[in-house]
């Protein structure tokens, strides 16, 4: 099994609540602004079906995949939609190997060092430290201080434009970013709009 690459644009655009009818559109403008990982959360109707539609664009050098994932039920069921990242909010092991054994990329959730270690363990790819307000950036600091070098670790929860450099100083290496990127309702131009900010961003703070 080959291991799956980096997003080479480590910030992941979490679409909860995204209607299967717009899902192409949707994706093709945060693929134009640079976005590279996309995920739908399934703790909402039609996240499956708005899976298999974006990954019918086959949008070069983009990973897409599922959110909330939380048993191997899902796991199953994003990858036989074509998802190829695992994201959830919670550190399972079993479910966690077995999306590393169909070769998805894997970010499962992690709040402490023990669930970073489980994860890792099992086959995680990237560390997603959810919530990020209650781990924090001194939590962040911490936990890089003992993790292999190099593991990428992405915060998730309230993440802004303007809170990005503070998470970078702290040891972020990437980011899940939601509702202050998309929401239910967002007209396309706010969305490329938001889109942009996020990706310049990252830009400026990752050179």
């Amino acid at each position: 099994m080959t291991t799956p690459s980096h997003p080479t644009t480590p910030l992941v655009a979490i679409l909860r609540g995204l209607d299967p009818a717009e899902a192409v559109d949707v994706a093709k403008v945060l693929h134009g602004a640079g976005f590279r990982a996309l995920e739908v959360p399934l703790n909402r109707p039609g996240a499956i079906e708005a899976i298999a539609s974006i990954v019918k664009l086959n949008l070069s050098d983009t990973l897409v995949g599922g959110g909330t994932m939380l048993n191997v039920e899902h796991v199953e069921a994003v990858h036989a939609a074509g998802g190829r990242l695992l994201v959830s909010p919670n550190c399972v092991p079993a479910v966690i190997r077995r999306a590393a054994d169909l070769g998805m990329y894997c970010a499962p959730g992690v709040a402490t060092p023990t669930e970073a270690f489980a994860a890792l363990d099992a086959g995680a790819h990237a560390l997603k430290i959810f919530p990020a307000e209650s781990v924090g950036h001194g939590g962040i600091k911490a936990l890089k201080s003992v993790l292999p070098a190099g593991t990428p670790v992405w915060p998730v929860g309230g993440v802004s434009p303007e809170t990005m450099a503070a998470w970078v100083k702290a040891g972020a290496t990437g980011f899940g970013i939601g509702g202050n990127l998309y929401t239910p309702g967002v007209t396309l131009e706010q969305l490329a709009e938001r889109a942009a900010a996020f990706v310049s961003t990252w830009r400026t703070l990752a050179v």
